[in-house]
């Protein structure tokens, strides 16, 4: 079974002008290349911490549909508070490139979710853990936080505790990407100094979808840069490597993160990088941790919710992508003339004809881009 590459970055922390620190930043833009996703080993982040978050959302998402629904802000395509179930559709039930990628699958490699005409049965919530820019073009995409109000006196500092120590832990992978991409260390946290980054827990109510082949989250990329997940209580998610086209049943060890491309990075990278596809599903192994946690006497008591303790850092909204201008900044890099190469040959041989290749508007602000996908999923209407 396929694995995911290990990035270690507190090698690259310790000294990120050290030949060490440069084969680790390489190995990150070659994972990012090759899967769309890897795992990061990052001292910085707590599993106690993840743990105590994993339980608060418990314990949110256990409230009953009134209590959840007063935090929704649909006002504002859900991107603060409260999604509730059945809201978000997968991007494959609007996108006929999508579609393509599915077909392009061997049958045994493809998700469960084949056409994602079903909304999403998790629920969400959005905590911005951005720096607000003092004038911006998208203001719906920088509103204030809800503050739940069973937890009003703890809220904040639980979304703080986990949210500021995983995303520590993404910006110094994009600090890597960066070098391994031959480009100077602070590039893409230079892009993402007004990002509206989101604390983005996600629920999956286990007593009503606990079933094998259930979908929790369909088939799908996310739109922001980068996307960071702790370790969830529950196994579940899948994610296709970008140029093999298997699917990998990721399993995180303690102590590691998982990250995966979005949209942003495909965008402005001009699909070196490509967002990578995912889902969430009920697998055997799901059930057997639920059964597990059931069986112990000191989680029997808890609520029977798949929580995901996910993060997505984004590039300021008001940052214009020039992804033809920006390939050209990355040509002193050997993982990119490889990659170069590799499509070349590829093309040569025929490969690949059968999935439109995406374009890349120039210019395009990140904002524009983010609206253009939460219309496709359902968040924002046209």
């Amino acid at each position: 079974m396929a694995s995911l590459p290990i990035i270690d970055l507190d090698i690259f922390r310790a000294a990120p002008d050290s030949p060490e620190a440069h084969a680790e930043a390489g190995k990150t833009a070659e994972a990012l290349i090759r899967y769309g996703a890897l795992i990061v080993k990052d001292s910085r982040v707590s599993e106690d911490a993840n743990s105590r978050f994993l339980d608060v959302m418990e314990d949110y998402f256990a409230q009953d549909e009134e209590a959840l629904k007063a935090d929704a802000r649909p006002e504002y395509h859900f991107q603060v508070g409260v999604t509730l179930e059945n809201t978000e559709k997968p991007k494959c039930h609007s996108s006929d490139s999508c579609k393509a990628v599915i077909a392009s699958l061997d049958p045994q490699e493809r998700p469960l979710d084949l056409e994602g005409g079903k909304a999403d049965p998790k629920c969400r919530f959005f905590h911005r853990m951005g720096v607000t820019p003092p004038t911006t073009s998208f203001p719906s995409l920088s509103m204030e936080n809800v503050t739940p109000a069973a937890f009003s006196s703890t809220w904040e500092a639980s979304m703080s505790e986990w949210g500021t120590q995983i995303q520590g832990a993404v910006e110094g992978v994009s600090q890597a990407l960066a070098v391994g991409l031959g480009l100077e260390q602070n590039t893409f946290t230079d892009a993402a100094t007004y990002g509206s980054h989101l604390l983005a827990p996600t629920s999956t109510d286990l007593r009503k979808y606990g079933k094998v082949g259930e979908i929790f989250a369909g088939f799908h990329t996310d739109l922001n840069a980068l996307t960071i997940h702790g370790r969830s209580r529950y196994p579940g998610l899948h994610i296709w490597a970008r140029n093999t086209g298997k699917r990998i049943v990721v399993k995180l060890p303690p102590g590691h993160l998982l990250v995966q491309a979005g949209k942003q990075v495909e965008h402005l990278t001009n699909g070196l990088i490509l967002a990578g596809y995912h889902e969430v599903v009920c697998t055997p192994e799901t059930v057997a941790a639920m059964e597990r946690r059931q069986q112990d006497p000191t989680t029997a008591h808890r609520p029977l919710n798949r929580i995901s303790s996910t993060f997505f850092w984004h590039f300021s909204s008001d940052y214009e992508m020039r992804p033809r201008e920006f390939l050209g900044r990355m040509q002193g890099s050997e993982v990119v003339r490889r990659e170069q190469e590799r499509v070349l040959s590829n093309a040569e041989d025929g490969e690949g004809a059968g999935v439109p290749k995406e374009t890349y508007e120039e210019g395009m602000k990140v904002g524009t881009l983010v609206q253009n996908e939460l219309k496709h999923i359902a968040l924002m209407k046209e």
